[in-house]
């Protein structure tokens, strides 16, 4: 697991190169993704930098990794499962190798195969392939956006990164750090800034299932190589928990696959603990690590423990506090790059930090509620299905009547759901603020700017799809990589530590896009497919509880604890220019007094005022040689 940075200059630009010395500068703004050494390349026309954590053949890792007599280089970010089966091919097809390690293979793979080597391989990854021979810059990322890449392309240069932190130092100081107003809208909507777009005008991602070709003196072109399409069929219901057993100890088998110690995280439900009861099988002392909060509901460590227990496994908890999760926040919102709102990506920073002391790499259940239909969102079309009984017009009607019914009274979400299209009212698993809403909180609010604008080209992939099959679609599309994905490798990486994600296999999604509708929801529990696959491997207490996953009790603290820092914070941000901070203020106020749950919508701004702090108004230093900036 590593940190990657890169600069491509073009053929008439290449006196402009940063020299050595500024690059590690840069560099060493991700060495927390890699602690354990370091490599730089250049050449006439690219620099390619890079920071390392060793997990697998310690001690011949060392990039950037050249090919073929030094004609390929390479500087890659990720873990490929499968590597020693694609090693064992490329050598009957005659290739040599001169280490042990998935990154050569990568090399070959490439050498034999070209861009076809992606679907060939398993597992997460962020990489470019520099091909010196024809000047061409080969850059991929992997099928669900497990491991992020940001990038920067003008006339001059292309710039790409494992943070944007770092693309923002090397611009410096002729760049303006410009908020986009489109990506601030959507962010309001998502609460994490939807992909290819970040939060600054002109840095971008690439999306997952995407790679790009950068040519000299050419603008980069960018094509999708897999596609995540649901193909649903009718099957015998007990082979199909056979094939998700199957594809699940195949998926767990291989992602153990490591010469550093291998832990999991352990919460109450039932996705990590598969995981865990899964790996157990093929490391019996398997390390497992929970983290709570002290007010009552807001903690899964009793059950995690209970779990680990019936497992024979240890488990290993950490309580957090209101005064620590303050202490922690700037630093958090610093290592995550974009404002992301997920309160959960709090509790997970903390569960890294403690899992750090004792092991290098951990397993977790991330994508299974997305694969599988795990979240209860997913049980709305069951409770709605009275109105597709109900004729068009009358849903308006019923609808324009709705709008003006009090917030206070119980049945109006109801009603107005279920005369809402699907495409117009899900736009993922996190919807904080609506349009009215967003024109209210922001000063400079852009009509022509919707939410729909992210979800219509998704809802138009799954035309015919289930509705259930369609929430699941846009959630893996937008949600997943955005938001769950995002906060899994920030927060780890944040203490150099791997997560794995065995159920974001491309063998497991086969299995579980293949499910009807009936096996995601039945009997009033959701997942109902993997709750019985995983029957007689997983122990009884948790095979139909209810998700609980990260909570945050930010709900009670805005009243209490964090009152008087959420109101200092929104006095003393400099984000007047974005926000009516008197309707802030406001929002605040109707929370405490209990006359409505504004947790959410506030925690969204607050994010951003913190978001601001750090990176725009520099109010904060963590760490002073890694946060060294360019002058």
């Amino acid at each position: 697991m590593c940190g990657i940075f890169g600069i491509m200059w073009n053929a008439q630009e290449k006196s402009s190169k940063l020299d050595l010395e500024q690059l590690k500068q840069l560099t060493n703004l991700i060495t927390h993704r890699g602690p354990d050494d370091e490599g730089f390349y250049e050449d006439e026309f690219v620099s390619l930098c890079f920071k390392r954590l060793s997990i697998i053949d310690i001690h011949a890792g060392h990039q950037p990794l050249s090919y073929e007599d030094g004609r390929y280089w390479i500087i890659f970010n990720g873990e490929i499962y499968n590597y020693l089966e694609l090693r064992e091919e490329l050598i009957v097809l005659g290739y040599q190798f001169k280490t042990n390690t998935d990154t050569e293979v990568i090399l070959a793979g490439y050498s034999a195969w070209k861009e076809k080597v992606l679907n060939r391989l398993r597992g997460m990854f962020a990489f470019v392939i520099w091909d010196t021979q024809t000047g061409q810059l080969f850059g991929a990322r992997d099928p669900f956006g497990i491991k992020g890449f940001y990038y920067y392309e003008d006339k001059e240069k292309l710039i790409f990164s494992s943070e944007s932190k770092v693309i923002l130092n090397a611009l410096k100081p002729e760049w303006n750090y410009e908020v986009s107003q489109t990506s601030l809208q959507q962010y309001l909507s998502f609460q994490y800034v939807p992909e290819p777009a970040t939060i600054f005008e002109g840095i971008k991602k690439l999306e997952p299932s995407h790679y790009f070709v950068k040519k000299l003196n050419e603008p980069m072109t960018i094509k999708r190589y897999w596609s995540n399409h649901f193909e649903v069929k009718k099957q015998n219901e007990e082979e199909v928990y056979k094939q998700i057993r199957n594809a699940l100890f195949d998926s767990v088998k291989l992602h153990m696959r490591s010469d550093v110690p291998v832990g999991s995280f352990l919460s109450g439900g039932i996705d990590s603990s598969a995981i865990v009861s899964i790996a157990k099988e093929f490391h019996p002392k398997l390390k497992t690590f929970s983290v709570g909060f002290e007010r009552e509901g807001y903690s899964e460590v009793d059950v995690a423990k209970e779990t680990a227990d019936a497992l024979g496994l240890e488990n290993i908890s950490y309580i957090i506090t209101p005064e620590e999760f303050l202490n922690e926040l700037p630093k958090i919102v610093w290592h995550l790059d974009d404002p992301l709102a997920d309160p959960a990506a709090v509790p997970l920073y903390f569960v890294a930090r403690e899992a750090k002391k004792h092991v290098t790499v951990v397993l977790s259940g991330e994508g299974a509620d997305e694969l599988f239909g795990g979240y209860n969102i997913y049980r709305e079309p069951i409770s709605l299905k009275p109105f597709n009984y109900v004729p068009s017009y009358f849903k308006k009607i019923i609808k324009q009547l709705s709008i003006h019914i009090p917030e206070t009274v119980k049945g109006k979400n109801y009603l107005l759901r279920g005369c809402t299209p699907l495409e117009e009212r899900y736009i993922g698993n996190a919807k904080v603020f609506e349009e009215m809403e967003k024109k209210l909180v922001l000063k400079d609010y852009h009509s022509g700017i919707h939410y729909q604008d992210i979800t219509k080209p998704f809802y138009q992939n799954a035309i015919g799809y289930p509705a259930i099959d369609k929430m699941q679609y846009i959630d893996i599309n937008t949600w997943l990589r955005g938001d769950i994905l995002l906060k899994a490798d920030k927060m780890t990486m944040a203490h150099s530590l791997e997560l794995r994600v065995p159920f974001l296999d491309k063998e497991v999604f086969r299995v579980a896009s293949s499910l009807e509708p009936t096996l995601k929801t039945r009997e009033g529990t959701t997942k109902f497919a993997l709750r019985q696959a995983v029957k007689g491997i997983v122990p009884d207490h948790v095979l139909n509880r209810k998700k609980l996953g990260f909570p945050v009790p930010i709900g009670h603290w805005f009243k209490d604890e964090l009152y008087d820092w959420a109101v200092n914070l929104i006095k003393t941000s400099h984000t007047d220019h974005f926000f009516n901070k008197q309707t802030i203020l406001k929002l605040l106020e109707d929370h405490r007094k209990g006359e409505r749950d504004n947790s959410r919508k506030l925690w969204t701004i607050f994010i951003f005022m913190m978001f601001q702090k750090v990176f725009i108004e520099n109010e904060y230093e963590f760490d002073k040689k890694a946060a060294l900036q360019l002058q």
